[in-house]
C-alpha cells in the first residue's frame, strides 16, 4: 500500500483496481492533510510513513499549499467500466482533484 500511495502522490493519477483505489484513498488524504500543516513534525511523520524523500517533498512543497484552503476531499475515483482480463477485477482511476 505504501508504494501505491507514493506512486499516486508522485504522479497525481493512477489506474488500478477499484478495491485498491478505495483502500488508498483515506491514506492519501491523511498524508495531504498532514502536509497542509507544513511544520517539521509533519514532515518527519510523513517520512516515517512513506520512506520516500521525493514524495514527501512533493507533498510539503506542492500539494500542501495547493489544498490549503480545501477542507477535505482531495481525491476522486472514476470507475473505468472495464475489467482486468486475468481475474475480472473492475478497474478504476484515482486522481487528485
Amino acid at each position: 500500500m505504501r508504494n501505491l500511495v507514493c506512486d499516486f502522490i508522485r504522479k497525481g493519477k493512477i489506474e488500478t483496481t477499484l478495491a485498491r483505489a478505495k483502500a488508498i484513498r483515506p491514506l492519501a488524504e491523511r498524508m495531504i492533510t498532514m502536509a497542509k500543516k507544513g511544520d517539521l513534525a509533519s514532515r518527519r511523520l510523513l517520512l516515517s510513513r512513506l520512506h520516500d524523500r521525493r514524495t514527501v517533498a512533493k507533498l510539503m512543497e506542492d500539494l500542501g499549499p495547493r489544498y490549503a484552503q480545501r477542507k477535505g476531499g482531495y481525491t476522486r475515483i472514476i470507475k473505468s467500466g472495464k475489467s482486468r482480463k486475468r481475474d475480472g477485477a473492475p478497474v478504476a482511476t484515482i486522481e487528485l482533484v
